[in-house]
């Protein structure tokens, strides 16, 4: 009887400790189907495999379009992976259009060794990062925090982000609120996002 109640205890425990790992954090990708999520032109550039959505092909964005949005202050966890001379990126606080490069929000870039010099995490023509923090052919976590006026991009933990936003932003691309984009951006780059989390902290 005693060791059985030890046993029954430490589950518990454990039990807690993975709830409080994964406390407030929403799961968005179910790694198998497109529910929640809306491709907007091109949907040849766009594929499930293993788990994770695969960008390759002519321009295209998609689109989380489910229960969880729209978000202004959060946080995002997504893997991901390039292959070498791979260009894409992360959109936050953006909206659904039919076509072209989203002209709402910012750009978190992914890019390890494509010719832009802009490179993974920095915030596109915002937040130039012109040394890589991650390596093509192996997964990363992105980690974008948004808090009010100021964004944190984290690379595997590691801040390389770190920027508050001036008042009176004009223009679309700024801080408001929005959906998250996935970019497939040319027929030349393969970039994989599995395990897509937020947490919003409102």
């Amino acid at each position: 009887m005693r060791l059985m109640l030890t046993t029954l205890l430490l589950f518990a425990s454990l039990a807690g400790f993975a709830r409080g790992e994964d406390d407030g954090w929403i799961t968005i990708f179910d790694g198998s189907s497109y529910d929640g999520w809306k491709i907007n032109e091109n949907e040849a550039s766009w594929k499930i495999e293993d788990g994770a959505f695969v960008a390759n092909g002519n321009r295209s964005h998609l689109f989380y379009v489910g229960d969880h949005q729209p978000l202004k202050n959060f946080e995002l966890k997504i893997e991901v992976m390039t292959t070498p001379g791979s260009n894409g990126g992360i959109f936050f606080h953006t909206r659904y259009q039919n076509d072209g490069w989203p002209a709402h929000g910012y750009e978190s870039q992914v890019n390890n060794t494509q010719g832009d010099p802009q490179k993974t995490a920095g915030l596109y023509n915002t937040v130039k990062v012109l040394e890589a923090p991650a390596k093509d052919n192996v997964w990363w976590t992105q980690h974008i925090i948004v808090q009010g006026n100021h964004v944190t991009v984290k690379v595997d933990d590691k801040v390389v982000v770190d920027y508050t936003e001036p008042e009176n932003v004009e223009g679309t691309v700024k801080l408001s609120e929005g959906t998250i984009a996935l970019q497939a951006h040319d027929p030349g780059s393969t970039i994989r996002y599995r395990n897509i989390r937020i947490k919003p902290l409102d």
